[in-house]
């Protein structure tokens, strides 16, 4: 007869007035790394011992909600005897063939599959091009982390990978590793504790109302790239999305005047963006409804390099790409006294905190306004 099988969530008071929450399993499990049975596996989530303020109460509220988390997991994989079975059956698997295969599905968007292809370089330096399933566990989580820490930029040997490209990287790495525990290739998802890299804070260039006009006013060897880029100035739309922008998703009402109705590339959520009579100006005369608005427009070096002139002709010595035309809208929206929460709708963000990222530079400019005023 069959033992029956149970993960239960247990608490053990610490000497330093915390308690530690752990898991009991009944019977015992194996671990393949120290060649023994146990009955108790300690999360590294600890709890108030007599939370004194409503925060100390939430704080223990959220973890205890996280540890029952992990124990209905366990439970699931425990009672299906899935440790050892999947691990038997998956642990000898490439994972960096299964990490590739994930990559090319993102190839679609360029930006997305360029992360993805980055963070599988990395993987291939820090595994030395071999790596199983049964690798891949808590502590090959933490290392690949601390690895990205460390590691010179492949293309500079005499830098490291900048902190939004380690938070980035690290990402996808995390995004891997769960679509492959949902495809159930890990018996325990070994990347569930392990922390993510915090992200940096990045400069986002922008053009000031100044340098827009002289941007307008200026001639581009590319003439459908630079109404994309005014477009994109006062509209905010992004370049994933304007390059597949069609006449169909242009519409016009008298009561709204004009405004497109798209799915964004890269959250796919539907959007109805309003555009001004300018905005509408740059996008040409219509055509039939299946036909792209920016005709022509396409990502290359060279495209990169038209933009570089045009921007230098104008006497601009800023860094410009394209995706700082968005980085003006936002930052004109602001600074001219449109709410942070309207922008934020503007921009299709699904969260205030993307947007609050734009406040800092608007911050930046009321400083330097304040001291302006000398005696």
């Amino acid at each position: 007869m069959e033992r029956t099988r149970s993960v239960k969530l247990r608490e053990k008071a610490l000497a330093d007035g915390r308690r530690s929450l752990y898991l009991d399993y009944y019977p015992a499990i194996y671990i393949p790394e120290t060649g023994k049975e146990t009955r108790r596996e300690f999360l590294k989530i600890y709890l108030y011992d007599k939370p004194a303020n409503p925060q100390q109460r939430e704080y223990n509220r959220i973890s205890k909600a996280k540890a029952e988390s992990i124990r209905s997991e366990r439970e699931i994989q425990f009672i299906n005897q899935n440790f050892d079975f999947a691990d038997r059956l998956n642990s000898k698997r490439d994972f960096l063939a299964y990490f590739k295969q994930q990559m090319i599905k993102r190839n679609k968007s360029k930006g997305n599959y360029d992360n993805w292809y980055g963070t599988y370089k990395y993987l291939l330096l820090y595994t030395r091009g071999k790596c199983t399933f049964g690798q891949v566990d808590e502590k090959f989580c933490e290392g690949f982390k601390s690895f990205l820490g460390t590691v010179k930029s492949q293309k500079s040997e005499h830098s490291r990978l900048s902190e939004n490209t380690k938070y980035t990287y690290f990402n996808k790495f995390r995004a891997c590793v769960k679509e492959a525990f949902e495809d159930k290739l890990f018996a325990v998802n070994p990347i569930l504790r392990v922390k993510g890299v915090p992200q940096g804070e990045s400069h986002r260039e922008f053009l000031t109302l100044e340098e827009l006009k002289e941007v307008y006013q200026t001639e581009c060897e590319h003439p459908v790239l630079k109404r994309a880029a005014i477009f994109s100035a006062l509209s905010g739309l992004r370049w994933s999305d304007m390059i597949k922008l069609t006449w169909k998703e242009v519409q016009h009402s008298e009561m709204d005047g004009y405004f497109i109705r798209f799915t964004q590339q890269k959250t796919k959520g539907a959007e109805t963006l309003h555009i001004p009579e300018q905005a509408f100006e740059q996008m040409g005369e219509r055509e039939d409804d299946n036909e792209r608005v920016f005709k022509g427009l396409k990502y290359s070096a060279h495209t990169n390099l038209q933009l570089a002139r045009w921007i230098m002709k104008a006497g601009i010595t800023k860094k410009i790409t394209f995706h700082c035309f968005r980085h003006t809208y936002a930052t004109l929206q602001l600074t001219l006294g449109t709410d942070i929460y309207t922008v934020s709708k503007l921009l299709g963000h699904r969260h205030l905190k993307t947007t609050e990222i734009y406040t800092k530079v608007i911050d930046k400019k009321k400083i330097e306004a304040a001291g302006r005023i000398k005696l």
